[in-house]
């Protein structure tokens, strides 16, 4: 099940919306098959990793491992457990329940209807961590958010005054790599008018292999003068009054909005006013500070989080801060 969940990893940025899955067969000890979830609309890791098997007579000996229940539904792809009822496979273990309606155990009561053994549960933290972002559109309808941003060893996350309309980089270049690798893996990033105004950021996946995420950006007035700061403006959406009432429940309301467009998870970059958004509403899952060794002195100061921090992670002379709310009520913002 590790490998699955490697193989899970991998396909993260062309998936979407629907989970990467990673799928393994194993005959007498050695993996015969591999699969991942193939770019949207394409095929499920299961027949991708049936299909890779080059003697199919072995299949009827083998095990199938797969990190998300196999969907017994018509979609974009017929039934995975049709395709592994056809394959003669007589065992499956899975790591994890996929909660949406149309499976919700189905697919594993269809696969024991058909005769075939299967063990569920297996790793399953693992797995649930990888398809955090599916598991959290599919039981709390709305995207998985990850707040991101960069703060100097003074907590201040911009200076007072900038000489030119470029982004001031104050994290290293090791973790604007990461920054970019994490935009690669997320379906959609927001920022707001003020980021764009002052930063003139691209948002895009320059310093990573991948694919650039959906740009949205948050204007209280509507400003659509402000996409032409971007030098490539497909994909780049404006979210003004008319999508949304900026009077109230703000961080609720861009949930709703990304929910309706059938995305599953989204990276909210800033700036400060549209980060504190998400943290005093409570609607963030994940967020990810980088600390820089260097003072600002004078500036905007950075957001706060009073919660649990996960883990602290060296990255040259900056400090990766990773934090997790799995409380509704475990954050708030000074």
């Amino acid at each position: 099940m590790e490998r699955c969940v490697q193989l899970a990893k991998i396909g993260r940025s062309k998936a979407a919306p629907n989970p990467s899955v990673g799928c393994i067969i194993v005959c007498n000890n050695r993996i015969i098959g591999e699969g991942v979830t193939s770019p949207y609309g394409g095929s499920h890791a299961e027949v991708n990793a049936l299909a890779s098997v080059k003697n199919k007579y072995l299949l009827s000996e083998a095990v199938l491992y797969v990190t998300l229940e196999p969907c017994c539904h018509h979609g974009k792809t017929p039934p995975c457990t049709e395709a592994i009822i056809h394959s003669q496979i007589k065992k499956v273990v899975v790591g994890c329940l996929d909660p949406n309606p149309k499976v919700a155990g189905k697919g594993i009561e269809r696969l024991k209807n058909a005769g075939i053994e299967v063990l569920s549960g297996i790793w399953e933290r693992q797995c649930q961590e990888v398809h955090k972002e599916f598991l959290t559109f599919q039981t709390k309808n709305r995207p998985y958010i990850l707040l991101k941003w960069a703060e100097s060893s003074d907590g201040l996350i911009a200076p007072s005054q900038k000489s030119n309309l470029r982004p001031f980089w104050i994290s290293n270049k090791y973790s604007q790599q990461l920054s970019h690798k994490l935009r690669a893996e997320y379906q959609a990033i927001l920022v707001g008018a003020n980021t764009v105004s002052v930063d003139h950021p691209q948002l895009t996946t320059r310093l990573w292999y991948g694919l650039d995420p959906k740009r949205f950006v948050l204007s209280q007035n509507g400003d659509m003068s402000l996409l032409s700061s971007f030098e490539d403006k497909s994909s780049v959406n404006l979210i003004g009054p008319d999508e949304i009432d900026f009077s109230k429940n703000v961080a609720k309301q861009l949930c709703d909005y990304f929910y309706d467009k059938n995305i599953n998870s989204v990276i909210v970059e800033g700036g400060l006013q549209t980060i504190s958004t998400f943290i005093k509403e409570n609607f963030w899952d994940e967020a990810m500070v980088f600390e820089s060794d260097q003072p600002l002195l004078s500036g905007v100061k950075s957001p706060k989080l009073t919660t649990i921090e996960a883990s602290k992670t060296a990255l040259l002379n900056d400090i990766l801060n990773h934090y997790y709310n799995p409380l509704l009520d475990s954050a708030s913002i000074d």
